[in-house]
């Protein structure tokens, strides 16, 4: 299974960068996962091979992807019902998976028609480093919980 994980905006806080790498190193033991920084929407929609009106297009380097915007109006999954949403995509499709943390002010209501899935990580409002985080810890949550891994036992 391959992963990106994009964020859009620099990133500041030392912090936050030590926490995606340390996660993104984590995930690296179940799946091919990489993580990357873009300027702004439409960068996101070209790494995926969309226009602005969600339509394909096939010159970008992930042009066959599926995008999944982080945005809290979209659908909400407890950590089992992620790690299964994680495990079906890992079993049925293919393609490349594209998670996306949008800009501090969230996404345009282009990009989420451009997008296969829209989840949401909850009904609290987070900082867009901070659900960076968060997103990678509930994926590599969600690798341990289907290979019966004892991170997850202890909720």
């Amino acid at each position: 299974m391959k992963l990106k994980i994009a964020w859009i905006g620099k990133t500041k806080e030392p912090a936050i960068h030590s926490l995606t790498d340390e996660y993104l190193k984590r995930i690296s033991h179940y799946a091919q996962v990489e993580g990357q920084a873009l300027r702004d929407e439409a960068a996101l929609l070209q790494i995926c091979g969309r226009s602005p009106a969600g339509k394909a297009r096939k010159t970008a380097s992930f042009a066959k992807s599926t995008l999944a915007l982080m945005d809290s109006r979209g659908k909400k999954y407890s950590s089992e019902e992620f790690a299964r949403f994680l495990g079906d995509y890992q079993d049925r499709n293919p393609l490349p998976l594209v998670f996306a943390v949008g800009p501090a002010d969230g996404f345009s209501e282009a990009a989420r028609s451009a997008a296969q899935h829209t989840i949401s990580l909850g009904a609290m409002t987070l900082a867009h480093e901070l659900a960076r985080v968060v997103l990678l810890e509930q994926i590599y949550r969600a690798f341990t919980i289907l290979k019966g891994h004892p991170y997850h036992s202890g909720h």
